[in-house]
């Protein structure tokens, strides 16, 4: 195996579990009441939507950059928005 076929599996895993994390995100984000955004002081449910869904949509037309963009959205959901909502509404663990 050539190290360019290698570097092609990495990018396709990393771009499959890149896509599992924004549409989980995505699906999070759908799920969730409109006032927990608000009240937790962070962009509104629409707006979440709109960048996780154009991220999504990013990673399927574009190779290595839309895989960064659609990264970043997913992680800054479940990493700082995800945990606030879920506090707010009494579901944090």
């Amino acid at each position: 195996m050539e190290l360019i076929d290698l570097a092609g599996y990495v990018l396709r895993a990393l771009k499959v579990a890149v896509l599992v994390a924004a549409v989980y995100a995505f699906v999070h984000a759908a799920m969730q009441r409109p006032d927990a955004y608000t009240a937790v002081d962070k962009l509104t449910k629409p707006v979440w939507l709109v960048i996780l869904g154009v991220g999504v949509l990013l990673l399927a037309v574009f190779d290595v950059m839309g895989m960064a963009i659609a990264a970043v959205a997913a992680g800054v959901y479940i990493v700082d928005v995800r945990p606030k909502i879920l506090e707010v509404q009494g579901k944090s663990r």
